[in-house]
């Protein structure tokens, strides 16, 4: 990415800074009729449980969803925030590079104190990362190599986005999270700006073998990013029997739904940067339900 660009999104985001104390109409209660989560999003619609459920259950099942989506995202953020830290300590601090990331650092940590207060507005109580999540978060956060950990943090900005996009646009959410999802897709799509520019400079140069292992990367980060969402606490809480089982019948349709809402920008990336070949196209079949 040119100088001049990332200096234009620099100078955006301090004319335009979107604060969410302000932005956000924190004291706006649900209406009647407001949901918290489409039922595109939502991992038991089109299930036959899901009709069985009282509409008082429905409505607790996608608040519990929406707490989970974005206690996931302010997590990732956190992540991605302990790199941004570690990687522009080598960076001249007047470089336009090291200035932008600082001033996205910035808006990352300004997002997950808003989603806090958005769960904390809803009530929530988000189910925490498992052992496994927490390590494998943290071990790539510190030790993973830039063009790594940017492909990484792509990858959780191009589905946050989407899956922010049906918040916004769907009829009948409720109002917080339109402006919650609202503000954050003003700034992310700043950060996946930037962020695709300055890939290019690894993708540009990457042979088939480095394009693999970015794919690779990509499919693991999605695939990891998925399993922080549907958890079968959530199912125990709204008082739906067998949660165990039901979490498998669950996973399985939240599958086909995710991979059909939310991956299209994902899969438009590593596209256009040569991702899919013989060996990746079959895994991001069987692993995400992608259809080519």
């Amino acid at each position: 990415m040119e100088t001049h660009e990332i200096e234009r999104l620099i100078r955006i985001s301090k004319e335009h800074p979107l604060l969410p104390e302000t932005y956000i109409p924190w004291q706006d209660d649900p209406l009647p009729g407001d949901v918290f989560l489409p039922e595109r999003l939502n991992s038991l619609h089109g299930l036959p449980v899901y009709d069985t459920l009282t509409p008082g259950q429905k409505l607790d099942l996608g608040r519990h969803e929406t707490v989970q989506v974005m206690y996931s995202y302010g997590w990732g953020e956190q992540l991605f925030c302990l790199f941004v830290n570690r990687y522009i300590l080598d960076i001249p601090p007047h470089h336009a590079e090291h200035r932008f990331l600082i001033r996205e650092v910035i808006e990352e940590y300004r997002h997950q104190e808003m989603f806090t207060q958005a769960i904390m507005r809803l009530n929530g109580d988000p189910v925490k990362p498992t052992r496994w999540h927490r390590f494998a978060g943290t071990f790539t956060a510190k030790y993973l190599p830039p063009d790594f950990m940017f492909m990484t943090g792509l990858s959780v900005e191009l589905v946050t986005d989407k899956y922010g996009y049906y918040l916004r646009k769907e009829p009948g959410v409720y109002n917080v999270l339109k402006k919650v999802n609202e503000l954050h897709s003003i700034e992310e799509g700043r950060h996946i700006h930037f962020t695709k520019g300055l890939l290019e400079r690894y993708t540009a140069k990457a042979g088939f073998f480095k394009k693999t292992l970015y794919s690779l990367l990509v499919l693991g980060n999605i695939y990891f990013l998925r399993s922080l969402y549907i958890r079968k606490e959530i199912y125990q809480r709204i008082g739906i029997p067998d949660p165990e089982k039901l979490y498998r019948i669950a996973y399985r349709n939240y599958k086909a739904k995710f991979a059909e809402n939310c991956l299209g920008g994902v899969v438009e990336f590593v596209n256009d940067f040569g991702g899919f070949n013989l060996l990746t196209r079959p895994l991001w079949k069987s692993i995400l339900g992608v259809r080519f």
